[in-house]
């Protein structure tokens, strides 16, 4: 799959259950040279219904260089890399994440393109990745294992957690944005 980053697309997911279970809303623009995502969610993890505002740098290579993320209940993360597998969050060094190139927003299936996206995977190759996976609502952030599988290269790809075994098979469009992912969001529209 090819790089362009000049994509200006408006996307909406619901959960799978219903827009009564969750529903997200995300802007994807072209800045500096990048990407610039912007979303909001509300939805429930459990039984905690939350709301969850993030905000997303990309380079050219898809490859995170800056997140942030607010909760309606005031919990907050900012994170900046240089791109290399580096990383800070709110100033400070964190060798605890080490190695990661990708995001993973435990509430949006948009973080799911980025790995698909950078890797560019022919069909039937996979990739293990190191990535940051964040947890919502709490906003807690961990290293994770993960790989990802192109099914059929630029319309389907297997992301695997490597930590708990769940697999999903991914439909996506033709810039490489999830349709549906089975049994949490469907694309709406």
């Amino acid at each position: 799959m090819s790089i362009p980053t000049l994509i200006f697309r408006t996307i909406r997911w619901s959960a799978w259950d219903g827009c009564e279970a969750g529903l997200e809303h995300v802007d994807i623009r072209p800045a500096d040279g990048g990407l610039d995502i912007s979303g909001v969610v509300i939805a429930r993890e459990d039984e905690t219904q939350f709301g969850l505002s993030y905000r997303l740098k990309l380079d050219a290579l898809w490859r995170t260089r800056e997140v942030r993320l607010t909760t309606t209940t005031g919990h907050a993360l900012h994170l900046e890399s240089d791109g290399q597998g580096h990383w800070q969050e709110n100033g400070k060094d964190q060798p605890a994440l080490q190695g990661c190139i990708d995001i993973d927003v435990q509430a949006t299936p948009l973080t799911n393109t980025l790995p698909i996206r950078r890797l560019g995977l022919e069909t039937g190759k996979s990739m293990e990745i190191r990535l940051c996976y964040i947890t919502v609502p709490d906003l807690t952030v961990f290293a994770s294992n993960q790989r990802y599988t192109a099914l059929e290269a630029g319309s389907l790809y297997r992301f695997e957690s490597l930590e708990d075994g769940f697999t999903a098979d991914l439909p996506v469009d033709e810039d490489g944005f999830v349709l549906d992912y089975p049994g949490l969001f469907k694309r709406l529209g």
